[in-house]
């Protein structure tokens, strides 16, 4: 039976209004005569009895202009103009001056151009109106306009209308609807014993099944061929689940994590790696260089070892860099440009215990941002260090990182980078097209010597970020970064 089907409210709301079948009933109507509150179990009960063919709902919409915040304001204290007028036709001196002193600055220059509109000028630094009736006339059509809001649209003065709408959060247009119900005839049919209210079923428990009350019960019916929405769960952001696959990656292949400070100094950042002092990355225009601390301490024995190596080579053979040197620049304090400055570090600690660590971690270049470049952004980096360690294996662990990561094709080229000699390349295949993600190569004797290290040191870096885009089919990387929940629900889990 039709009684049957219809849940409490669509069964109370029904008997309402079939107690006046030719009537169209007011959503106000029915919340009084049902004794309900919330208007949304009127609405949603006048739709359950619509959908159900015994009620027809008839809705209207209709534009409504309400204050918006600063209308609120202006309904309080006044219009700015009104405020203003008042102030000048009360003081014996409207002077500008003495209007700029009686309010704020982010009044007083709009509000005197509001005035000039209605015809108040400046004489000799005095403000004039030629017609004060005709200003104070204005004043109050648009005070008494601000007081009758909220009203539908249709209603109000199209002029003062659209010198409001021209004026900031004063007011705004918002849809309104109207709903009314009446009964069908299918709906008037419905006996007054299949109305009555009764406790109703959603959920099967435990409790519910202890005895044989669940023989009788009325149960809410559930049409179980709708699509159901997906339960959202909390994730791992794309990016450190990357970084999680990445550490995972360098473990499995027997490395170790290091982490250490962002503030490092220019001595270790650049000096260290045998970067010359004149080097063009040193400018500020490309490292964020620090106030506090503007200097930082290094053990005067690692200065004069970079200071010989730069110089001449020291007792590497290499001829060194020439030039000058200062130990200042070697201090100062600045936000790392690359995890090499911690690894290198690392190395000056242990210089005679093979390891192979790694570092995922932030680095900080002063880059315009744009599609491809951040100033903050992360490195992933390798180091192997041991007796015999040499290109060839270089090259495997590389193809082994990388095809771990998904990328099974990797050549490497020839390159250039003042630290490591040789210097290659990474380049891994990506849809059809070699893409380059990272340099390697072993570091010089110009870096390893002065800290006592004898063993070979193979490593090598990408841009964690560059991966990401590869990974996730992004061409602009400020998309990391943006709290899209949309498209970060999207993603692939990594």
């Amino acid at each position: 039976m039709q009684g049957h089907a219809l849940l409490n409210p669509e069964r109370r709301m029904l008997g309402i209004i079939q107690g006046d079948a030719a009537k169209k009933w007011s959503l106000d109507e029915v919340l009084q005569a049902c004794n309900w509150h919330d208007q949304a179990i009127a609405v949603t009960a006048g739709h359950g009895l619509t959908n159900k063919g015994l009620a027809q709902t008839k809705e209207t919409s209709s534009a409504v202009i309400r204050l918006a915040s600063e209308g609120d304001n202006a309904l309080t204290n006044g219009l700015l103009e009104a405020r203003l007028w008042n102030w000048i036709c009360s003081t014996d001196e409207a002077t500008m001056q003495n209007l700029q002193q009686s309010f704020e600055r982010h009044e007083a220059g709009p509000g005197v151009g509001l005035l000039k509109r209605l015809g108040v000028g400046l004489e000799a630094g005095i403000f004039t109106a030629s017609n004060p009736n005709a200003v104070s006339d204005a004043i109050a059509k648009r005070s008494a306009f601000i007081a009758s809001l909220p009203a539908a649209e249709q209603s109000l003065d199209s002029e003062l209308l659209d010198h409001f709408k021209g004026r900031k959060n004063l007011i705004e247009s918002v849809i309104s609807t109207t709903r009314m119900w009446n009964v069908t005839t299918a709906g008037n049919a419905v006996k007054a014993e299949q109305l009555q209210e009764n406790e109703m079923v959603s959920e099967i428990t435990a409790e519910l099944l202890q005895n044989d009350s669940w023989r009788d019960a009325e149960y809410r019916s559930f049409d179980v061929t709708l699509e159901s929405s997906t339960p959202l769960s909390g994730r791992s952001h794309p990016m450190q689940a990357l970084i999680e696959r990445i550490r995972s990656t360098f473990l499995e292949m027997g490395f170790s994590e290091i982490v250490d400070d962002y503030v490092q100094t220019a001595g270790w950042n650049m000096d260290a790696l045998f970067i010359p002092q004149d080097h063009p990355a040193r400018e500020m225009q490309d490292t964020f260089y620090l106030d506090n601390p503007a200097s930082m301490e290094i053990p005067q024995d690692i200065l004069d070892a970079w200071q010989a190596i730069h110089l001449n080579g020291g007792d590497t053979g290499s001829t060194g860099w020439g030039g000058s040197y200062s130990n200042e620049v070697s201090k100062r304090g600045l936000l790392r440009t690359h995890t090499t400055v911690n690894t290198v570090q690392y190395l000056a600690r242990n210089p005679n215990k093979a390891c192979r660590v790694f570092a995922v971690d932030r680095v900080f270049r002063k880059e315009a941002i744009d599609r491809t470049h951040l100033p903050e952004f992360h490195q992933i980096e390798g180091i192997i260090m041991e007796e015999g360690a040499n290109l060839q294996m270089l090259v495997t662990t590389l193809k082994t990182f990388y095809a771990k990561m998904g990328c099974p094709e990797v050549r490497v080229r020839p390159a250039y980078f003042p630290y490591t000699e040789p210097s290659l390349e990474v380049e891994v295949k990506w849809k059809g097209k070699w893409l380059e993600l990272g340099g390697a190569g072993i570091f010089r004797p110009e870096v390893t010597e002065p800290l006592g290290i004898t063993s070979p040191v193979l490593a090598w870096g990408m841009g964690l970020e560059r991966l990401a885009m590869l990974v996730l089919g992004l061409d602009d990387i400020r998309q990391l970064y943006i709290s899209d929940l949309e498209w970060l629900r999207n993603q692939p889990i990594l």
